[in-house]
């Protein structure tokens, strides 16, 4: 896992979730996942809800509701092992509720 200062993260692979539960205001959250080498496992990190992003040219940076930010390369979205069991699981508890984004969403038109 990549943290530089501030509370910037660059996850190795994301998605982006929409959370439309009933009684709740719809949230989107980064979903990140890291892979682990010889010593260490693969980890993931869900963001608080994303308030802010700039996409670049080969990146997107969302900023969260605790001011951390994910630097997520364009080339790099999707689920990987990593991830993908948090996925699921939401799935599993949130049902239609929660949904992933697809690659090709444009990022700097949606109301965070």
């Amino acid at each position: 896992m990549i943290i530089e200062g501030g509370g910037r993260y660059t996850p190795d692979n994301w998605v982006v979730l929409k959370f439309d539960i009933e009684g709740s205001p719809v949230i989107y959250k980064v979903l990140c996942g890291w892979s682990g080498g010889y010593l260490d496992g693969d980890a993931w990190q869900m963001n608080s809800g994303i308030t802010m992003v700039f996409e670049r040219e080969d990146r997107v940076d969302f900023y969260g509701n605790s001011g951390s930010c994910y630097i997520c390369y364009k080339n790099s979205y999707g689920l990987r092992m990593n991830n993908a069991g948090m996925f699921d699981k939401l799935k599993a508890g949130f049902g239609d509720g929660v949904e992933m984004l697809p690659e090709d969403t444009n990022w700097r038109e949606m109301e965070w």
